[in-house]
């Protein structure tokens, strides 16, 4: 009877499962329309009712990084932010605040036709802080690439979502219809990683890295999976953490709350603190190499280590944190590990330096865009004004 009873028990578990897993299948399914509708739409602003189905389609987006899911203005950033990002942002602060901070003096009209378009699409205002990133919100901005515009669309991508791009026209200086494209852009994005960390990160480096790098870690959170990621697109993630204090912050600090030293330890909780040891290294060690082949785990290693990767590649030594337990594993496995690391990087920059996006045809390249001479179309002064 017992034997029936587990059975019975089990059965109804598992169709419980495949039930639950049916419901989460048409929930995206219908999540997935209500966005491809946005996106095909040749309306200039989008459904309310889609509006209002995509705000809560997303409004857990920056889950991984505010507790409440959302930045609440009202409370100190220090007590919503996740603590993962405090010390991945602090050197990008040390070096960049006083600029962030002139820059914001001047950013209001930017931000507010941004805000303004943002919301129309059901997106959080927070995104905005991705064009200061990409462009410093300058509308001629151009890459080495190519990339152009306050949001630096490629030729291709920006055909994609709708801009005129020749030579006789640019549409991806134009502040209001490429804001209203990196909506659409953004959103798509949102679709696939559903998570705006990632999304970020995808801007920078493509869909694609961002999702091999979840095959390969295992998990969709940010922290767990960032050091499966190109460096670069890592960075652009802290740029927009970094940025997002500065231009939240209401009472001009000088960042230096989270500017802190590689040696985190004194700011770690007494019970944290004695189950750690120090390791001074110096060389191209790879975080994901270490995590790997100690067992450490990946969310503690970056909570305690969140500078190294700065640090030596700056050629200075570091006093990496590791638990106790796992110094010894570190130490047998050293030199295996700084060989696996140089390979690593070595591997990639070799995946840095192939091409993101399509051969663009001739007539596209960047010294061919935006003639001199060239007419713009006319937008409010504040904007228009660089």
């Amino acid at each position: 009877m017992k034997l029936r009873r587990s059975i019975l028990f089990a059965i109804a578990l598992a169709i419980g499962h495949i039930a639950c897993a049916q419901i989460q299948d048409t929930l995206k399914v219908e999540e997935h329309k209500v966005i491809d509708e946005v996106l095909a739409s040749d309306s200039i602003t989008p459904d309310k009712s889609k509006v209002v189905a995509i705000q809560e389609i997303t409004k857990y987006g920056f889950k991984d990084l505010f507790k409440n899911y959302t930045y609440n203005p009202t409370i100190p950033y220090s007590q919503q932010v996740n603590p993962y990002a405090e010390g991945y942002m602090s050197e990008y602060l040390e070096a960049h605040t006083d600029y962030l901070k002139r820059l914001k003096k001047t950013a209001t009209p930017y931000f507010n036709l941004i805000d303004d378009i943002l919301s129309q699409y059901g997106l959080p205002h927070e995104l905005k802080y991705l064009a200061v990133i990409e462009s410093d919100l300058k509308s001629n901005a151009l890459s080495i690439a190519g990339a152009r515009g306050p949001w630096q669309f490629m030729p291709g991508t920006a055909r994609e979502y709708g801009l005129r791009v020749g030579a006789e026209i640019d549409e991806r200086t134009d502040y209001e219809k490429s804001t209203r494209a990196a909506a659409k852009y953004l959103l798509n994005l949102y679709k696939d990683l559903n998570d705006w960390l990632l999304v970020i990160a995808a801007y920078n480096g493509g869909t694609g890295r961002v999702q091999t790098a979840i095959r390969k870690s295992g998990s969709s959170d940010f922290w767990k999976l960032q050091y499966y990621l190109p460096q670069e697109s890592r960075n652009h993630v802290k740029k927009f953490i970094a940025t997002h204090f500065v231009m939240e912050d209401k009472k001009e600090s000088d960042g230096s709350f989270y500017a802190k030293s590689n040696r985190v330890i004194d700011s770690l909780p007494d019970s944290l603190r004695a189950t750690l040891d120090t390791v001074v290294i110096s060389g191209r060690y790879s975080p994901q190499i270490i995590i790997a082949a100690t067992g450490v785990d990946s969310a503690l290693f970056c909570k305690i280590n969140p500078r190294m990767d700065e640090v030596l590649a700056s050629g200075d030594e570091y006093e990496m944190l590791l638990p106790a337990e796992k110094v010894s594993t570190f130490k047998n496995k050293q030199d295996e590990i700084l060989n696996n690391s140089l390979n690593n990087l070595l591997n990639s920059v070799r995946e840095s330096a192939r091409p993101r996006y399509q051969r663009e045809p001739r007539n596209d390249r960047p010294d061919t865009l935006l003639q001199s001479g060239q007419k713009e179309k006319k937008r409010p002064a504040a904007v228009r004004n660089q």
